[in-house]
């Protein structure tokens, strides 16, 4: 990395076992083939399909991602919840009422003394009605700023539209507005006119045939029968989703979004 610019990995929606197990065998690679110098992921599905437990974070943080990011599924384990508080480098999204434990945001610094800062977000479209993910965004980023200029946004959504209308509005503000949530890459990575790096969904890290990583006989079930069936994530090859971002360090510009996608079979 010169040191004018951050070069950032984004690890999309690491779904159980597989997603684990691709991110650990992948993670140094790809960190080497890109000059990674931060590695964000989402993990709030990493544990068994859903939800966050010690042994998972410690896995992901001891092979190289600095901070994981969630969103409406990092409630689901009830003991993990206490562990929020404890856990820096764990966010949920800051948009949920503020009685709640764990931090939405959080400042890094990375090797070259710059500092970048990870905001976590949540959508209300089709999803819970919790505070909403503009204003929120408007008063988390202004502190923010007050820091570092250099700030990547977890917009973990249902809806395309709510996901666009957030980057255009925040577009010049910060770094990259990247969508997680719906497990399919988007092809729609850009810079938007402000230098806001985007993309609508960065894809999944989990299991290839599945559905979102749920096991297929299962979720085709939970459709037809519109009865509950016990969720189970998908066994076999996984995939290995994300974007690299490059940032100018000063001006917290984006100066480059590309998609990665990778099948185990290519490693």
């Amino acid at each position: 990395m010169s040191h004018s610019t951050i070069t950032v990995l984004f690890v999309a929606d690491i779904v159980g076992e597989p997603g684990i197990g691709i991110t650990l065998n992948v993670l140094n690679d790809i960190r080497n083939q890109y000059g990674v110098n931060f590695c964000i992921a989402n993990g709030e599905n990493a544990s068994g399909g859903k939800g966050l437990n010690v042994k998972t974070v410690e896995r992901l943080l001891d092979a190289g991602v600095h901070v994981l990011t969630s969103g409406n599924h990092i409630w689901e384990k009830e003991y993990f919840q206490k562990k929020l508080d404890e856990y820096k480098m764990v966010l949920r999204p800051a948009n949920y009422p503020n009685e709640n434990v764990g931090r939405g945001a959080a400042i890094f610094s990375v090797k070259n003394k710059c500092k970048i800062a990870v905001l976590n977000l949540q959508g209300r479209i089709f999803m819970n009605p919790i505070d909403c993910p503009f204003k929120t965004a408007v008063r988390e980023i202004r502190k923010l700023r007050k820091i570092t200029k250099c700030i990547i946004v977890d917009f973990h959504a249902e809806a395309t539209a709510e996901k666009i209308a957030l980057a255009y509005y925040l577009d010049g503000k910060v770094s990259a507005v990247i969508g997680t949530h719906t497990h399919v890459q988007a092809a729609d990575e850009r810079i938007l006119p402000q230098k806001t790096a985007y993309i609508t969904d960065a894809g999944m890290t989990g299991p290839v045939d599945s559905v979102i990583g749920i096991n297929k006989n299962i979720a085709i079930k939970r459709l037809i029968y519109q009865t509950p069936v016990r969720y189970a994530v998908a066994d076999g090859a996984a995939q290995f989703n994300g974007v690299i971002v490059t940032i100018d360090a000063e001006s917290g510009c984006a100066r480059e979004i590309k998609r990665i996608s990778l099948t185990k079979s290519e490693y």
